[in-house]
Order: structure tokens, then C-alpha cells, then sequence
């Protein structure tokens, strides 16, 4: 919970500080312009934090203010801020004399793109940014209003952990903090950036909101940092190694993505928002796009390659696809072997799942199955509709993934396509082999409309494997084994190896152009816009987690 040079997260806020104090003299004003005065002079002693020395430091890291924060993330003018003049109550190692206007969080609400949200932002500039009981209770103040009014809540994170000087009481604050993420989970969207250090129990609660945003090189996230590492496992790791943005997108999958610097972090969380419905009660904003509903694109004809075994980028299928090739991709450097993401057709929001074949070949393997469930729940909680591109030869084999628990791992994307409730299309791009195939939002697991491109294979395996097991005496008898084998699987491909068997069953309800995919999805999506479905009754599943 301390920071990693040994020292407390307030040690170093507490040098050379003035306790707050009612008027410059200690009286209370006389008169109606007095205390005017002395609100406006409090007004601004809180929007200084620690002090001007602490802003000049954190500026000099690269980083902003609390408060420049809140400028960037909401639109102008809209921030109202509530308990400015709050203060920690604690007097023990000197505290009493030791206090900040504010507590080190600047808690409120505002807009983003006119449409309301709660925020949190954490003052690293006092105290360390850590919390306290008091700086808790403003957080849950807010997380509670948001649940209340149906709004997003966006924690702008830059804290050394808990303040300990407080104890058991600053831990209490995190569990307080805890409970409402729990309770708030697919009620409101919760967002979270990482914008300094985010230490022992602080990683729990962006952990459990939907998205975090991480910064390159100044945002740091563990449980333990590097001093109690090498302290207790002899390793030496650096703060970036441990648990830098990359680390934790890359390696980790604890965060979705990796900005460049604070205000494109914060510009993101801009653009997420505006994908996103304010509450599971409503559905997502609709925007207006002048990308028309009826644009093909003849592209697509000739994108997927005529060799079975050659890759191709699903990406760029999907940005000829989406309304002005916009697509906000979802952890993107973890398992890119599948690609997950927010985009809109025909204004409206869709969280797209795809295979890459350009990667593993766009196998499903056990980093890739947790991505697509989590981000598969995630669209369902809040009405967002699910677009599934597939090219999935399978699930990966080796022992890696059995003793891993690929069972496990595929089976939560299963039961997330299982579960969810919200439109569901699906377009078979080229592969769908085996299990995978059911898996990947088939109308098995109601899927609302499959289409399938002709180049589309829907079989148990792949050809080659099929062959083998099938033909194997007949080949190994044939008095030229070889030219058996090339003639049965030419006999093979022509016969199963295409979209036309699932379709003559109704598994695939229409066998597409791939330059009519854009308005073939828009007219499902107008069609379902009205979908409803339900699971029965229960408290909740038990998903393999």
C-alpha cells in the first residue's frame, strides 16, 4: 500500500504545509462581503491541491493536475464539483495539523458530448493522492449519485494506495469502493484511467469496471511493486517491467489500452462514452452517418485469398464494413488472434468479435476465448448488438492449452454467446471448423441471422484431416496412395467444404456477395432493433470462470 522508495504515500505531502483554516486571522468574517470573500478565497486555496511547488512537479513528469484532467475528459463548462471543502478527519503521526482542502480527490459531475457522467480524479499533488476514509466516502458519493441518475462513472486513477496513517479505516474505504464497482457492474459503464501509480488494494476497482485506459511510460499498475519482489522472489523488475501500460496490455490483458500521452488517454475515454448507452436501460446513441446505409464495396469480392492456407487482415474487412471505416478497437495488442471492438452501422453502436488469420492463423486459444467472453458480456449488459466475423480453423492444440484449461476458457466464450440476449449476426468469412464453429455465435446458440460468404468452409475439420481419417484404408490400399488422396480431397472440398450443406439445413440463413456485407447487416440490425429474449429465471449463472 506504500509507495516503492520505502516511504509512506503521505510522507512527502506532509513537509512544509499549513493546516486550512477559516479565515486568514482563524475569525469568522462579520459581514455578508467578508464571507464572499473568504468562500472565494477557499475556492481557490482547493484548486491549488498541495501547492503550486507539487503542481510545477507533477507537471514536470509530464502529467496534469487533477483538475486539467476534469478539463480535457468533459466538455467545457460543464464540470460541477461537490465536496471541495471536505477534509480527513484523522489527528494521529500529525495529521491534524496536516490538512487539504478536498482530500486529495476532485469529485463531480459534468457532460461528455452533452450527455451526463460522473468523474473522480485523484490529486497526486496531496497526500500522494492516497486514500483516506474521507476521500473513499467522496468516490462512493459519487459512484452512489451515478447509480441513482443512470450515468457513466470515469475514475481518472494517480494514487500511491492507501493513506497509512489511517489504518484499517483507509482499507475500509477501498471496500466500501469495492462493493459499489460490484454493484454498479452492468447497471452503469464504468471506466477507468490510469494515470500514475496504482498500487496494492487500488488496482482492485478499476480491475472490476469495464475498461481501463493506461498511459506509456507514467502509469503503472501491481499488487506488490518491485522493493517487495525482489524482497520476497530475488527478482529485479522495474516499475515498467512489473506493471507498465504495455505489460498490462500486452502480456497481462489487465488493461485495453496503451495512449501515447494524458490527453490522448483521455480523449479516448471521450470516444468510448459516446459508443456506449448511459445505463442498461436505454440502448446506445444513434449518429447520424453520411456513409450510405446501401454502399458496397467491390473490394471485398477479392479479399479473402483463393489458397485456403493464406491469411488476409479481418481488420480491413471490418473498416470496409462500418460506417466511415471508423472501428475503436478493444485490447488490441493482447490475443490479437481475435480482434474485438466498437464501431457503428448505420449509426448505430455494434461491438464487433473477428478472427485474424494473420495471426495463429485466428485459432481460438485460451487468451483469446477470456477477451471474447469478457467483451461479449460487456455488449450484452448494455444492449449493444454483436456482430461476429469468423475464420476460426479450431481450437489451438497442445498441452500448454489442455493443462491451461482451454476447456474452461473456450467454454466461457460458449457461455457468454449462450447468455447473451441482444441482436446477435454472424458472417462466416471463410472457416468454421469443429467446435469452434458452434461457438463462434451460430444459430445453435441463437444467433438471430448467419450469413456466409461462398467462400465459407463449415465442416468438423479441415479438409486435409477429414481425408485422412476417413479415407485412410482406402488410401493406404489404392495402388498410388498420393494421387487417391489429392482426387478424395478435391471429392471432399467440392462436397462439404462450402456454405451450401449448413445452408440447405437453415443453419445459414442467406449465402452473401461479400460487397453486399454493409447492407446486408444494417437491414438485420433494423429488423432485430426491437429483438427481445430472455433467459430464465435465476439468481445468476455460473459461468466457468
Amino acid at each position: 500500500m506504500s509507495m516503492e522508495n520505502g516511504k509512506s504515500a503521505t510522507s512527502t505531502a506532509l513537509n512544509g504545509t499549513s493546516p486550512v483554516t477559516p479565515s486568514a486571522n482563524g475569525n469568522v468574517p462579520a459581514t455578508t462581503e467578508a464571507k464572499i470573500e473568504q468562500l472565494r478565497r477557499l475556492q481557490k486555496e482547493a484548486k491549488l491541491g498541495g501547492g503550486q511547488k507539487r503542481i510545477d512537479a507533477q507537471h514536470a513528469k509530464g502529467k496534469l493536475t487533477a483538475r486539467e484532467r476534469i478539463e480535457v475528459l468533459l466538455d467545457d463548462d460543464t464540470f460541477e464539483e461537490l465536496d471541495m471543502f471536505v477534509t480527513h478527519r484523522s489527528t494521529d503521526f500529525g495529521l491534524a495539523e496536516q490538512k487539504y482542502l478536498g482530500d486529495g480527490v476532485v469529485t463531480g459531475y459534468g457532460k461528455i458530448d452533452g450527455r451526463l457522467v460522473f468523474v473522480f480524479s485523484q490529486d497526486f499533488t496531496v497526500f500522494g493522492g492516497s486514500l483516506s476514509e474521507t476521500h473513499a466516502e467522496k468516490i462512493c458519493k459519487v459512484m452512489d449519485l451515478a447509480m441513482k441518475n443512470g450515468a457513466p462513472v470515469i475514475g481518472l486513477n494517480d494514487s500511491g494506495g492507501a493513506r497509512i496513517q489511517e489504518g484499517v479505516v483507509s482499507l475500509g474505504g477501498y471496500a466500501d469502493i469495492f462493493l459499489r464497482n460490484v454493484l454498479a457492474s452492468g447497471v452503469v459503464p464504468q471506466l477507468s484511467a490510469i494515470l500514475g501509480p496504482c498500487a496494492g488494494g487500488a488496482v482492485y476497482s478499476p480491475a472490476m469496471t469495464d475498461f481501463i485506459l493506461m498511459v506509456k511510460d507514467t502509469s503503472h499498475m501491481f499488487v506488490t511493486g518491485p522493493n517487495v519482489v525482489k524482497t520476497v522472489t530475488h527478482e529485479d523488475v522495474t516499475f515498467e517491467e512489473l506493471g507498465g501500460a504495455m505489460v498490462h496490455n500486452s502480456v497481462s490483458g489487465v488493461a485495453h489500452f496503451a495512449l501515447e500521452n494524458e490527453e490522448q488517454c483521455l480523449l479516448t475515454v471521450r470516444n468510448l462514452v459516446g459508443y456506449l448507452p448511459s445505463n442498461n436501460l436505454e440502448d446506445p446513441p444513434i449518429v447520424p452517418t453520411q456513409d450510405p446505409i446501401g454502399r458496397r464495396d467491390e473490394e471485398l469480392n477479392h479479399i479473402v485469398p483463393a489458397v485456403a492456407t493464406r491469411s488476409y487482415d479481418m481488420k480491413e474487412i471490418i473498416h470496409r464494413v462500418v460506417d466511415d471505416g471508423q472501428f475503436l478497437e478493444v485490447h488490441a495488442h493482447y490475443a490479437p488472434n481475435i480482434v474485438v471492438g466498437l464501431a457503428r452501422l448505420g449509426g448505430r453502436s455494434v461491438g464487433i468479435i473477428a478472427q485474424n488469420p494473420v495471426v495463429l492463423a485466428g485459432v481460438l486459444d485460451i487468451n483469446s476465448s477470456a477477451k471474447a467472453a469478457r467483451f461479449v458480456r460487456f455488449c450484452d449488459s448494455f444492449n449493444i448488438p454483436l456482430i461476429t466475423f469468423v475464420d476460426v480453423p479450431g481450437f489451438l492444440p497442445g498441452v500448454g492449452q489442455e493443462h491451461g484449461g482451454i476447456i474452461r476458457h473456450g467454454a466461457k466464450l460458449l457461455y457468454a454467446y449462450c447468455e447473451a440476449t441482444v441482436p446477435k449476426v454472424t458472417v462466416i468469412v471463410r472457416k468454421a471448423y469443429g467446435g469452434a464453429y458452434d461457438v463462434m455465435s451460430s444459430k445453435h446458440v441463437r444467433s438471430d441471422i448467419n450469413y456466409a460468404w461462398p467462400t465459407a468452409e463449415i465442416a468438423v475439420m479441415g479438409v486435409d484431416g477429414a481425408v485422412n481419417i476417413i479415407f485412410k484404408d482406402q488410401i493406404e490400399k489404392s495402388e498410388d496412395p498420393e494421387e487417391t488422396r489429392k482426387r478424395l480431397v478435391a471429392e471432399y472440398t467440392a462436397k462439404f467444404a462450402n456454405p451450401y450443406v449448413a445452408a440447405g439445413r437453415g443453419y445459414i440463413d442467406d449465402i452473401i456477395e461479400p460487397k453486399d456485407t454493409r447492407p446486408k447487416l444494417i437491414a438485420a440490425l433494423e429488423m432485430l432493433k426491437n429483438k427481445r429474449d430472455t433467459n430464465p429465471p435465476k439468481k445468476h449463472g455460473n459461468i466457468p470462470l
